[in-house]
């Protein structure tokens, strides 16, 4: 892979990632589009890796209130709001983790398809239209 594939790919990682879009799927579009060799699943992961170390870099402070509070909610002496969410975020990961572990093989051989990403794409864009289109007619501006 060339250094500029590198460098655009990140950079398009870096930009997608906190955006209500998938940033895996634009990684895999992004060659196709431009007729550059598939990166690879190895490569996607290590980008995503490198925006996780940059996330925990950015938030250690907060990460390491949470981690103490879990720990004290552990010994029995409360839950503070940083050990609920300590919580939530390790019950959240564990189901993410084990059909990550799980669907190994599968998602590296079937879904790195730009035909499924750009089906599932449309559908779960349709989802979305659906559920602010229903939402939208039973809100009252009182709830905004």
């Amino acid at each position: 892979m060339d250094c500029h594939h590198v460098y655009y790919l990140a950079l398009l990682q870096g930009l997608t990632e906190f955006l209500p879009i998938s940033s895996a799927a634009h990684l895999i579009l992004m060659p196709v589009i431009f007729g550059w060799r598939d990166q690879g699943l190895a490569f996607d992961v290590a980008v995503h890796i490198g925006t996780l170390t940059a996330v925990v870099i950015y938030y250690a402070g907060a990460l390491r209130n949470m981690a103490a509070a879990w720990f004290h909610s552990l010994s029995g002496n409360g839950m503070t709001t940083d050990a609920r969410l300590a919580w939530y975020v390790i019950l959240g990961t564990v189901p993410a983790g084990i059909a990550g572990l799980a669907a190994d093989n599968y998602v590296e051989t079937q879904l790195r398809n730009p035909l499924v990403i750009a089906a599932s794409t449309i559908a779960f864009a349709l989802v979305l239209w659906l559920a602010q289109r229903v939402s939208a007619e039973r809100r009252t501006d009182t709830e905004y």
